[in-house]
């Protein structure tokens, strides 16, 4: 699934991750390190007890950022199903959201231009794999920052922070993460953090595990599943995207979202957190907050300001 470019020097096309797109990709892994270069690792701690603690923002270009800017683009793993967040604009046919809208930031301040992004649209579960392999340089997907991925991939501060919730049809029996889930069908992504609390507590529910978030709303629709355990933003988006379902309980977790990396990619770690300095800073009128209001006000209200950055060295 391809989108339009936007002009031939400034690349902005959706490709699918996997087969389909795996012509225009491959040379992303072959230049993961630019000739010459050291690899720096981002190492997480021994003991992880604060996963959202990032490096310390820098504009000084390493090994990573001169690949991007040798390269010319940014590969950004992204979604295009979750509304208000990362999802193909029926009305323009262009990617938008809060994540695209951050992406754009990242490209602009290290290449000059926010339309110099080349989006791969990557399932769940494929996350990981899509950096470790150097098929993308970021991903930007609601992805939540915790003591298993930090091991696996390198993450910027966290950009948004939400928590786990529960999706049901309006009327349903389903009030909460608790025992009403008993005999039901649930549905999640697959390689998710719903995914991994599900295991741990089920609720006497049975477990249905899907590529993407979407696909557990569409199945929800379908009658096929009784309730969805997704993170509380993605959630409130595909509440709004279809009235007949609704958010219930309360979020039972606590999550941070951040920009994942490859873990050899400290300077550009440091350099995206450096972006991301720039983007919460103005108050009410900083990036952060206009796109806030832009995508995610409506459905998510009260938000006064972006998460505070926590940094480790």
């Amino acid at each position: 699934m391809t989108g339009c470019a936007v002009a031939a020097a400034t690349v902005a096309v959706l490709l699918p991750y996997g087969g389909g797109g795996g012509g225009r990709t491959a040379p992303v892994a072959a230049s993961r390190t630019a000739p010459g270069a050291r690899d720096t690792a981002v190492r997480a701690p021994a003991t992880c007890t604060d996963p959202e603690a990032s490096l310390r923002p820098s504009t000084a270009d390493g090994p990573a950022v001169r690949r991007v800017k040798e390269r010319g683009r940014l590969i950004a793993g992204v979604d295009q199903n979750s509304y208000r967040w990362g999802y193909r604009d029926p009305a323009t046919g262009e990617l938008s959201g809060f994540d695209i809208d951050l992406v754009r930031a990242v490209a602009k301040a290290i290449l000059g231009d926010p339309d110099k992004v080349t989006f791969l649209a990557i399932p769940t579960n494929q996350r990981i794999p899509a950096l470790q392999k150097g098929k993308v340089d970021i991903v930007v997907r609601t992805m939540t920052v915790n003591c298993d991925r930090v091991r696996q991939v390198a993450f910027s501060t966290a950009y948004f922070e939400a928590g786990q919730q529960v999706l049901a049809p309006k009327g349903s029996p389903v009030t909460a993460f608790d025992d009403s889930l008993r005999g039901k069908k649930v549905c999640t992504a697959k390689g998710s953090t719903g995914e991994s609390e599900l295991r741990r507590e089920a609720h006497g529910a049975s477990v249905l595990t899907v590529p993407n978030q979407l696909d557990c709303l569409v199945r929800l629709q379908l009658g096929q599943v009784d309730a969805v355990v997704t993170d509380s933003a993605l959630a409130a988006g595909q509440a709004a995207q279809d009235p007949s379902v609704r958010l219930v309980g309360k979020p039972f977790t606590t999550e941070s979202y951040g920009v994942a990396m490859n873990l050899r990619d400290e300077d550009l770690v440091r350099r995206v957190n450096a972006v991301l300095e720039d983007y919460r800073r103005g108050g009410g009128e900083s990036p952060w907050m206009l796109a806030y209001r832009k995508w995610l006000a409506a459905d998510l209200k009260g938000i006064t300001a972006p998460p505070e950055p926590k940094y480790r060295d």
